[in-house]
Parts: structure tokens; sequence; C-alpha cells
């Protein structure tokens, strides 16, 4: 359904990311209502502060960029292991358990209303993912799209699920070149 429309190698991906990180950063913010320009999101990447920039956004810019530092350099396949860790950088100040699975009920607030997800199994997220990253008929990029919106529609963790599915989903087209 959705084809890969690149192949690069695994280190030239690598070497685009860390070209373009104040931009997947600056992207990547956005989700999360944070209203910086690319130059402050840069000054922040930089380690200064931002006149007029809420400490919670300075917050979310500095846990991405961690979190794309560590996707980058992470040489591990995407496992939950590696979606857990990602997520302890993102939710790091976020949540009350950042890197662990959500063990209770909550809800998301939506246009529609709100959402409650369904409990979190980890054998079952187990499964989901050997699953997919097994299936031989989808590409790269048709995995990764699943697998992001799997993540952020089941919101398995208690906080920064958008960040960690984003992160988790281009991690894995890192690796496989697309």
């Amino acid at each position: 359904m959705f084809e890969d429309k690149y192949s690069f190698t695994q280190d030239q991906n690598r070497r685009f990311a860390k070209m373009n990180l104040t931009r997947l950063v600056f992207t990547n913010s956005r989700f999360e209502g944070v209203n910086t320009t690319l130059p402050q999101t840069q000054t922040i990447i930089d380690g200064l502060g931002v006149d007029g920039v809420p400490i919670d956004d300075i917050n979310v810019i500095v846990q991405l960029k961690r979190a794309w530092q560590y996707i980058i350099n992470e040489d591990r396949p995407v496992s939950l292991r590696v979606m857990k860790n990602i997520n302890s950088v993102v939710a790091k100040i976020d949540s009350l358990a950042p890197g662990e699975l959500r063990n209770g009920s909550g809800f998301v607030a939506t246009l529609r209303g709100d959402f409650v997800p369904p409990d979190v199994d980890e054998q079952a997220e187990e499964k989901y993912l050997k699953e997919l990253l097994e299936n031989k008929g989808k590409s790269a990029t048709e995995k990764s799209i699943e697998l992001m919106y799997h993540l952020m529609r089941n919101q398995i963790f208690w906080d920064g699920n958008k960040r960690t599915a984003t992160l988790i989903a281009n991690k894995y087209m890192i690796d496989n070149g697309a």
C-alpha cells in the first residue's frame, strides 16, 4: 500500500537525521503544541534559553533532542525495550513512570470526546510488534505508519505516546533505509 520512496543505507539515514536534527525536533515539538520558531528551537538545542518560551516547552524540545540522538545512535533494532527507552527520554519530565507501560486506565481527550484506550498487555504488544515487523508483504514505510498509529491509538505509556510513536516509526525507517 505504501511503498518506500527512498533507499538509503542506515549510515546515510543517520547522517541525514544528524544534519536535520533541529528541523526534526521542531516538527516533533509541534505535535505537543510547542510554538517556537525554527531559530528559537536551534537556540534551545544549543543549550541556551529563549525569552518568552515557557520552561515546559523548552523541556519538550530538550527531551526530543535527546530522544532523536538516542534513535540516531541506537544500533539495536526496534523492540518494546527500545520503545520503553525512547519513552523514558521523552516523558522524563511529564510522566510519573517514564519508560513504563501503562498499567491502569485513563482517558485521552480528542476532538470527538474522551477516548478510553484498552488496557495494556505486554505480551500482546510483543506479539503485535513481532508479527508486524516480520510481515514480508509490507514496506518499511507501511510498517512504520502502522506502528506509529498503533502506539498513538493504544496509549501504551502513561505519557509521551505521540512523541514515542513518531520517534520509533522514524527509527524503524532509519534502520531500514526508508
